[in-house]
């Protein structure tokens, strides 16, 4: 009976132990989520609201896409606009169109006569974007590609004051590359590549299968040491990189 009565309290302690430890791993868990949530809510309601059009676009691509996450959306969508804005380009270059968002809000910032090339590889998109380009009145300026951007951009013979990287993360050190190396971009001309953080896994450990990551990493390192360019890493959303090309 004595031995019993031991091991039911050594239950009972293991018991409590383990109550404690995931009530406090979950408050903090939950406590994290809150804190980054109330922060998002603050920073959207800082930034300049999106036009109606955007609006409906947010909303449609809920509703009719896949990984409707993707899309740039309010925060983001007004750092794209306002850089473009900034920058006053004439050719802009978008790898990765998804449904159009970050497309349409690049070209505001387009100077008279300027074109918006943006290239995606799902075909099955292609229908969604070019109704709401249409819609924004800029359908002229905006030139849609469908196929792997590696096949479509050495086809343009393009030179880019404004580039927009957000495609295969595989695929970041190729886009990269074959804009520096191909003369598709110029001194002053500025790369910002999305998606640089990547989940946090880039400070992670990295499992020998998630070649994003690998590559993702390959690419903040290969952007670091060029002395070709002058950069910035920003924490917006999954992270952004600003890349002025010297």
């Amino acid at each position: 009976m004595y031995l019993s009565r031991k091991v039911n309290l050594k239950k009972r302690a293991l018991k409590t132990f383990y109550y404690d430890f995931f009530a406090t791993f979950a408050f903090h868990i939950l406590t994290n989520m809150y804190n980054v949530s109330d922060i998002e809510k603050y920073i959207s309601e800082h930034t300049s609201a999106e036009d109606s059009l955007l609006c409906e676009l947010d909303r449609a691509t809920n509703l009719r896409v896949v990984q409707a996450r993707m899309i740039s959306g309010l925060v983001q969508g007004k750092f794209l606009e306002l850089i473009s804005k900034m920058t006053a380009p004439v050719r802009i270059l978008e790898i990765g169109t998804f449904t159009g968002y970050s497309a349409i809000c690049l070209a505001k910032g387009l100077r008279d006569g300027g074109q918006l090339h943006t290239i995606e590889i799902n075909d099955e998109l292609e229908d969604i974007s070019s109704e709401f380009f249409a819609k924004s009145g800029m359908s002229d300026r905006i030139i849609q590609h469908i196929g792997p951007a590696l096949e479509v951009m050495p086809t343009l013979g393009i030179v880019f004051d404004l580039v927009f990287i957000d495609g295969n993360k595989r695929e970041y050190v190729e886009y990269y590359d074959m804009l520096m190396d191909n003369n598709m971009v110029r001194s002053g001309s500025v790369i910002i590549a999305d998606n640089v953080i990547w989940y946090e896994k880039v400070i992670q450990d990295v499992a020998k299968n998630d070649t994003q990551t690998q590559k993702i990493i390959e690419f903040n390192d290969k952007i670091q040491q060029d002395v070709r360019v002058e950069n910035v890493m920003l924490d917006i959303r999954d992270g952004m990189s600003v890349i002025r090309v010297k």
